[in-house]
C-alpha cells in the first residue's frame, strides 16, 4: 500500500468515527427523550397495532393492575369469526407490556394474518394495592371467560400464549380452570428452576451464593412495599456483559446509519421498567426461582386449592432455544420429568406435551424475532386445530422446508411442513440432563433460604421499613443505574440541545467509510477482542460461581445443617404421586369402553380403520389434517364441529389402544346393515386419505388386505398401484355424500350423541367456574379419552416407527372436579345418573351431556 493511500485512508477513517460518535450521541439522545415521553404515559407499552380495552383489572373482585385488550384488525387483515381465537399473556419481567405485539411479525400478526382473533392481556407500570399471583390467575380467568362468551361459535377454545414469566402463570392458571383452554403455547418459559447444564446456566446458582431471598426482600422494603422491576432487567444483562456492555452499542456504532430506527424501538421496551408488590416478587423467589414447587405440585393457593400441572387438559406447546440462558431446555422441560415417572402415566393423565427446541435464538428472539414468527410461530398458529387434536403423549415439533421433493406440498402451508415426531419420557429426561445431586443442595439452599429471611425478617426488616417512607423509596428507585443511563442524555441535559444541532450538521456532510478501509478493518478486530475478554471473564466468573456453588453446598457439614443429611435416607423432591380414586376411575371407564366396541356407524368404522393403519407410525404432520379439514367442509361433516369431531376419534383411537385385537375384529359389526356400495365408498376414503398422506410405497399391504376384508370389500386393494397425488377433496367429499343414513345420524344430526360412554370419576382436580379443587369423586357422562392416533393426524412419509414403544397400561385418565359449592356437585351427578339410566346399546339416542360437565379430552368443547 502507498504511504499516500494510507494516509488517505486513516482521514477518511477519522472524519468517519468523528461523525459516528455524533450520530452515535444523537441516538442517545434521543433514547432519553424517547423514555421520559413513553414513562409520563399513564399505560406505557409498545405495542404496534390498535386495540380496545374490554376489561379493566381494577374492576374485578379482586382488583390487579392488568386488561384484557381486543386486538383490532388492520392493514387489511380480515378476521375469521369461526376460527378460535389467540390470547397473548405478555410477560411482567421487569420491562414494560406489548413484547407480544412488538413488531408487525410478532405472535399478534402472525395468528392475525391467519385469520384468528387476537386479544391481548397486559399490565400497568403499578400493581393494585394488595395484589397477589392468585389474583393474577384468578383475573387472566376472568378474561379468558369474557373471550369464550365472545366467541361462541368458534371451533375451539382460545389459543393461550405465554411468553417468558407469563408461561408459569398461564400454565398455572391453565392446571385450575382446565375448561377455559385451548391449546398452550409457553414460548421461553422457565418452570423447572432447580434444572440447568453445568457450565452453561449459572443464573440457577444466584440464590445459594446469596444466602436465599432474603434480598428480595430487603429490595421490596427499599422500595417501601414494591419491588422495583430494573433490578429483574439487570440480573438479565449480567449473565452476558460483553453484549450488555459493549456488543450492543459497538453494533449501532458501527451501523449508526441504519440501525438507529431499530435500536429505539428496543430500547421503548428494555427501559419501560415497572413494578411488583413484594409479596408477588416474594412467592415468585421463594416458591418457584428457589423453591421449585411448581414442577412438583408443591403449590397451594390462598384458596387451598393445590396447583398440579397435571390437571391441564388441553395441549401444551413448549418453545425454548439452546441459546436462551433465561429459560434453558432443561427449565422449560425439566417440569416434564418431575411430575411424571413413566410415559403410562402421561397417557394416565391424558395430557399432550409438545416441545420445540432452537438451536440457537437467545431469549428475546423466541418471541420477537421476525425469523422464528415466519417459522415457529407461523407453523404453531395455522396448524393449531392439529395440535389440538393430537393423542396423548410426548411430542417434538420439527418443521422441515419445502422443496420439490415434497408429497402433497400444496397440504402445508407457507415454505414449511411442520410433523410432530413421537418421542418418549426418556427423551425429555436426555434434554433436561438432571444430576441428582444437585437437587440435594438447591434444597439445603431452599432450607437455608427460608432461616435467613426469617432472621431478616426478625431483626432487620422493622429497622428498614421504619427508615424507608415513600419519598426516599421514589429517590432510590429514580438513582437505580439503569433508569440513569437514560435519563443522562436528553433534551433536558444542558449538552443534549448542542448534540442535536451537531448531528444535523453531520448528517448534511455525512461521509461513511467503507468497509475495506484498513483502519475499519482493525476497529472490528479490536472490537472482536473487547467481545473475547468480555466473554472470557464471564465464563472465568461463571465456573467460579458455579464450582463455590458446588463445594459449598454439597459439603456434608451444610448437607446435614440444612439438607436432608448425608445418608440420602429420602428425596429432595418425592414425586406428587396419583390417587387411588383416579386408578379406579380409569379401570371403570375402560372395562366400560370395553362393553361398547361394536357401537358406532361408518363414521366410526372409517375412524377406527385409519387408526389402525397407521398406529404403528412415530410421525404426524399437517399435510394429512389438512386433507382432512378439506373433506371435513365440503362433505356432509361439514355440519360436525370439530370438537365434536375430534372427541369422536379420541375414542376410537382409545378403543384402539385398550385391545387393538378386539377394536380391528368388532369392526364389521359398525358397518353392519350398510350397503356394498356404501362400504366401498366408505373404504375408497381411507385409501385415499392414506395415500394423500403417507404415499403408496409407505402403506402396509398386508394391514390394508386385513382391514378391507372387515369391510367387507370384495375388491383388493393394490397398495403399490395407489397413485400418490393428492386426491381432490370434492372427489372423496363426493363419496361422503353416499354415506348410509345411519352415517348420517352419527354424525350431521347428533354428533356428540354417538360419543357418551362411561361415567368418568376421579379425586384429580379441575375445574368450570371454580377453581378445581382435590375432593370426592364426581360423576360426569363425558369420557376424557386419548388416542394412539387420530383421523386428523396420519403420519408423515418421512417417519420411522418408534423403536420398541411399549403399549401403555393405561391412556386415559381424566380428572373430575368437584366446584366448591356442593349444589354444583349434587345436581351434576344427578344428571350423570340419569344419563346412565337412559343409556342403550345404539349411541345415537344417548342425550347431550350438560354443559360445564368434564370437558372432552383437548378441552376444546364450546
Amino acid at each position: 500500500m502507498q504511504p499516500q493511500n494510507l494516509f488517505q485512508q486513516a482521514t477518511d477513517y477519522l472524519t468517519d468515527a468523528w461523525q459516528r460518535s455524533v450520530l452515535y450521541a444523537d441516538v442517545m439522545r434521543q433514547r432519553g427523550n424517547q423514555y421520559r415521553e413513553h414513562m409520563l404515559n399513564k399505560s406505557p407499552h409498545v405495542l404496534s397495532v390498535p386495540f380496545e380495552i374490554l376489561i379493566d383489572g381494577k374492576d374485578l373482585p379482586d382488583p390487579v393492575g392488568y386488561g384484557l385488550c381486543r386486538i383490532l384488525p388492520h392493514d387489511g387483515i380480515e378476521i375469521d369469526p369461526k376460527k378460535r381465537p389467540f390470547v397473548i399473556v405478555d410477560p411482567r419481567a421487569g420491562q414494560g407490556p406489548g413484547i407480544g405485539g412488538f413488531k408487525p411479525e410478532s405472535e399478534i400478526g402472525v395468528a392475525m394474518r391467519a385469520g384468528h382473533p387476537c386479544y391481548f392481556i397486559g399490565f400497568a407500570p403499578q400493581p393494585a394495592p394488595d395484589q397477589t399471583v392468585f389474583d393474577v390467575i384468578r383475573a387472566e380467568a376472568a378474561f379468558l371467560r369474557r373471550v369464550n362468551e365472545l366467541h361462541p361459535d368458534a371451533e375451539g377454545k382460545p389459543v393461550v400464549i405465554g411468553n417468558c414469566q407469563a408461561g408459569w402463570q398461564v400454565l398455572m392458571t391453565a392446571a385450575l380452570y382446565p375448561d377455559l383452554f385451548g391449546p398452550i403455547i409457553v414460548a421461553g418459559t422457565p418452570v423447572s428452576y432447580w434444572a440447568g447444564w453445568r457450565g452453561k446456566n449459572p443464573a440457577r446458582y444466584a440464590a445459594g451464593m446469596l444466602g436465599g431471598t432474603w434480598p428480595t426482600a430487603m429490595t421490596s422494603d427499599l422500595g417501601a412495599g414494591k419491588f422495583d422491576g430494573a433490578w429483574l432487567v439487570q440480573n438479565y444483562e449480567n449473565l452476558d456483559p460483553a453484549h450488555t456492555l459493549w456488543d450492543k452499542q459497538y453494533h449501532l456504532y458501527a451501523h449508526v446509519d441504519t440501525e438507529a430506527s431499530r435500536y429505539l424501538g428496543f430500547e421503548k421496551y428494555w427501559g419501560g421498567h415497572v413494578y411488583l408488590n413484594a409479596e408477588e416478587m416474594q412467592f415468585i423467589a421463594d416458591d418457584l426461582f428457589v423453591g421449585n414447587h411448581l414442577a412438583t405440585a408443591g403449590i397451594v393457593t390462598d384458596e387451598g386449592v393445590r396447583v398440579d400441572l397435571r390437571n391441564i387438559r388441553s395441549p401444551i406447546v413448549v418453545f425454548c432455544s439452546r441459546g436462551d440462558n433465561i429459560a434453558p431446555p432443561p427449565q422449560a422441560l425439566g417440569w416434564v420429568p418431575d411430575l411424571y415417572q413413566a410415559d403410562e402415566e402421561i397417557y394416565a393423565h391424558n395430557q399432550t406435551i409438545i416441545y420445540a427446541v432452537h438451536d440457537s435464538i437467545g431469549h428475546l428472539g423466541i418471541f420477537v424475532s421476525g425469523k422464528v414468527a415466519a417459522k415457529e410461530h407461523q407453523e404453531f398458529a395455522t396448524n393449531i386445530d392439529l395440535i389440538d387434536v393430537l393423542p396423548s403423549g410426548i411430542y417434538q415439533a420439527v418443521i422441515h422446508d419445502k422443496n420439490e421433493h415434497t408429497l402433497n406440498a400444496d397440504l402445508a402451508f407457507g415454505d414449511y411442513v411442520l410433523a410432530f415426531e413421537r418421542r418418549k419420557l426418556d427423551d425429555v429426561r436426555a434434554i433436561v440432563d438432571n444430576n441428582p445431586e444437585d437437587d440435594w443442595r438447591f434444597e439445603a439452599v431452599d432450607n437455608l433460604s427460608r432461616l435467613n429471611l426469617s432472621l431478616y425478617r426478625s431483626f432487620v426488616q422493622p429497622w428498614v421499613k421504619a427508615w424507608v417512607t415513600p419519598a426516599r423509596a421514589n429517590a432510590l428507585a429514580s438513582r437505580h443505574p439503569l433508569r440513569l443511563s437514560y435519563e443522562v442524555m436528553s433534551d433536558q441535559t444542558p449538552w443534549g440541545q448542542q448534540v442535536a444541532r451537531q448531528a444535523e450538521t453531520v448528517r448534511a456532510a455525512r461521509k461513511a467509510v467503507p468497509t475495506n478501509n484498513l483502519f475499519w478493518q482493525l476497529q472490528a478486530r479490536a472490537s472482536s477482542m473487547v467481545t473475547s475478554t468480555f466473554d472470557q471473564w464471564r465464563d472465568l466468573r461463571d465456573s467460579m460461581v458455579e464450582q463455590t456453588f458446588i463445594q459449598l453446598y454439597g459439603s456434608p457439614w451444610m448437607q446435614a445443617m440444612f439438607g436432608k443429611g448425608v445418608s440420602r435416607h429420602e428425596k429432595p423432591r418425592p414425586h406428587p404421586g396419583t390417587s387411588a380414586e383416579h386408578q379406579r376411575m380409569v379401570q371403570q371407564q375402560v372395562e366400560h369402553l370395553c362393553s361398547e366396541m361394536s357401537a358406532g356407524g361408518v363414521l366410526d368404522a372409517k375412524l377406527r380403520a385409519l387408526i389402525y393403519l397407521s398406529r404403528d407410525m412415530g410421525s404426524f404432520d399437517e399435510r394429512s389434517f389438512n386433507l382432512a379439514q378439506r373433506l371435513r367442509q365440503n362433505g356432509r361433516l361439514a355440519a360436525l364441529p370439530l370438537s365434536d369431531f375430534k372427541r369422536m376419534a379420541r375414542r376410537q383411537g382409545f378403543l384402539m389402544l385398550i385391545d387393538a385385537d378386539r377394536a380391528l375384529a368388532t369392526l364389521p359389526d359398525l358397518l353392519e346393515g350398510v350397503s356394498l356400495e356404501e362400504r366401498r365408498h366408505a373404504w375408497q376414503f381411507v385409501v385415499d386419505l392414506l395415500t394423500a398422506a403417507m404415499g403408496a410405497e409407505h402403506l402396509d399391504s398386508e394391514k390394508f388386505d386385513l382391514v378391507a376384508e372387515k369391510f367387507g370389500v370384495n375388491q383388493e386393494p393394490v397398495v403399490a398401484d395407489i397413485p400418490a397425488p393428492v386426491v381432490a377433496a370434492t372427489d372423496v367429499a363426493a363419496r361422503l355424500e353416499v354415506s348410509s343414513s345411519e352415517d348420517t345420524v352419527a354424525t350431521a344430526d347428533a354428533p356428540v350423541q354417538a360419543e357418551q360412554v362411561a361415567p368418568v370419576v376421579s379425586a384429580e382436580p379441575m375445574a368450570s367456574a371454580e377453581p378445581v379443587v382435590p375432593s370426592e369423586a364426581v360423576v360426569s357422562t363425558e369420557p376424557v379419552v386419548p388416542s394412539e392416533a387420530v383421523v386428523s393426524a396420519v403420519p408423515a412419509p418421512a417417519a420411522e416407527p418408534v423403536a420398541g414403544e411399549a403399549a401403555p397400561q393405561l391412556p386415559a385418565a381424566a380428572a373430575a372436579a368437584t366446584t366448591t359449592k356442593a349444589a354444583v356437585s349434587g345436581t351434576r351427578a344427578k344428571q350423570a345418573r340419569a344419563s346412565r339410566s337412559a343409556r342403550g346399546r345404539s349411541a345415537r339416542s344417548r342425550q347431550r351431556p350438560v354443559q360445564g360437565d368434564l370437558y372432552d379430552a383437548g378441552g376444546s368443547d364450546n
